[in-house]
């Protein structure tokens, strides 16, 4: 956004919606597209031995991720409160308490991880085999840990004031860097030594690196509102009451990151439980609805961003209009690849999948859940609207429940009743009661407070 308005104060919010979310939805695929191409760089260079590696990572850039994607949650509401109000000192108060909480996390985090990797991975069950592999890749990864932190908060932030575009330049430029450095320095080209199983830990942490720099130069150069000068780095310390603030919105998020993930943990060990077909199969679905969940949940980021925006600007009476059309948005984006992944699932599961059967049985399980997605991607609009606000235990608690108390024990029982295919109607089960109970306390709870800005 050129011009750098808070977005409600724009005419046609559709119109605003849409230009903001369209480079959001495209930062999410992008990024979730340089993973799937990463791992196939390393399977095909290295072998399976360092593909089980690289995986041994996952849990742990799960848990890390859960930090700072919480950080940055409760920063992108504060920020989207500040900039509604027009006041950039807030803007910037928020942004320094964020980033000096990040720093010293991240140095943390990097500093214990490189030397207890080792034992963590052991602690995980890391099959000796690749133990020797795990290790040089885990070190440099968590060394990293510190420029991914800083990347995602800031990234984050710029979103907060209205500036989706920026977020999407420098993603690209990662992803760009890892795709070029990846091959080159695991098969060592062009002079450069040859680093084997180190090299995408190398390539990601370089990509963040020249991602960092370009956003320093960048936004001083246009004269961004959250250019990195001397007023925006002198404001990156401790400030107790903004942390506080930060972190009683962002831990919630966090929170729900990780219940999300042991129950998939969970849900994994019940699906290997019919075979190397079936878990394949999963692996297929979950890459589908993988992208057609990330521009429902592009939408609910924005819908938060949004909603911060027309609390800060002291417009609480346009939370309504915001809902209303993120849910149009649903309907008319999510809707559209939900019937697009319903006309072409065959072709789908068939670029993840060779088998004819686990084709067929991939489509038959991505039949039962597809349509369940409109609903995750509603209640995730519920859940943002009311976090913009500073409401976020119920929404969280909502959330566990639907994942701990509808998902993991239906499928457990759907499956004793229909096989395989009962786990698929446990997660459409979940997604519809998690809408619903959204949806309710939304509708005759949150509605009925008054909401008033947080800073």
């Amino acid at each position: 956004m050129s011009e750098h308005q808070p977005l409600v104060n724009q005419q046609k919010l559709w119109k605003t919606f849409l230009i903001f979310l369209l480079p959001l939805i495209a930062t999410n695929i992008l990024q979730n597209l340089s993973g799937t191409i990463n791992t196939v760089f390393v399977g095909q260079m290295l072998g399976v031995h360092a593909i089980a590696a690289v995986a041994v990572f996952f849990p742990i850039l799960f848990c890390l991720m859960a930090f700072v994607i919480g950080l940055s949650a409760g920063a992108t509401v504060l920020v989207g409160q500040a900039w509604g109000a027009k006041n950039v000192e807030k803007v910037r108060c928020v942004v320094g308490s964020t980033l000096f909480m990040t720093l010293i996390g991240g140095t943390l985090i990097a500093l214990l991880g490189v030397i207890f990797t080792k034992y963590i991975l052991q602690a995980l069950g890391t099959a000796p085999d690749v133990l020797h592999l795990s290790v040089p890749y885990v070190q440099w990864m968590l060394a990293g840990s510190p420029l991914l932190f800083i990347y995602i908060i800031y990234t984050s932030i710029l979103r907060g004031v209205g500036d989706s575009t920026t977020p999407l330049i420098a993603s690209a430029m990662t992803i760009g860097t890892g795709l070029i450095i990846t091959p080159v320095l695991i098969l060592g080209k062009f002079g450069f030594p040859k680093l084997g199983i180190i090299a995408p830990a190398i390539a990601t942490i370089i990509g963040f690196l020249i991602a960092l720099i370009f956003l320093y130069f960048y936004l001083n150069k246009t004269n961004h509102p959250l250019r990195p000068d001397l007023a925006l780095i002198k404001h990156i310390r401790h400030q107790p009451e903004l942390s506080k603030i930060i972190l009683r919105l962002g831990i919630p998020t966090g929170i729900q990151m990780m219940t999300t993930s042991i129950a998939g943990l969970v849900i994994v060990g019940l699906v290997n439980r019919y075979g190397a077909d079936a878990t394949a199969a999963y692996g297929a679905v979950n890459q589908v609805l993988n992208y057609i969940q990330f521009p429902a949940l592009s939408i609910s980021i924005a819908a938060s961003i949004f909603a911060a925006q027309a609390i800060g600007a002291g417009k609480s009476e346009l939370l309504n209009k915001v809902t209303r059309t993120a849910l149009g948005m649903n309907i008319a984006i999510t809707g559209t690849l939900v019937t697009l992944a319903y006309l072409f699932s065959k072709y789908l599961m068939a670029l993840f999948i060779t088998d004819p059967q686990v084709v067929a049985l991939g489509q038959q399980l991505l039949f039962i859940v597809l349509w369940s997605i409109l609903f995750f991607g509603a209640s995730a609009i519920f859940a943002s609207i009311m976090r913009a606000s500073g409401t976020v235990t119920v929404p969280m608690i909502i959330n566990i429940v639907a994942i701990l108390f509808i998902e993991v024990p239906f499928a457990y029982l759907f499956s004793e009743w229909w096989g395989l295919k009962g786990i698929w109607y446990a997660y459409a089960l979940a997604f519809v009661s998690l809408c619903i109970l959204q949806g309710l306390y939304y509708q005759f709870f949150w509605k009925k407070k008054t909401v008033t800005a947080l800073i």
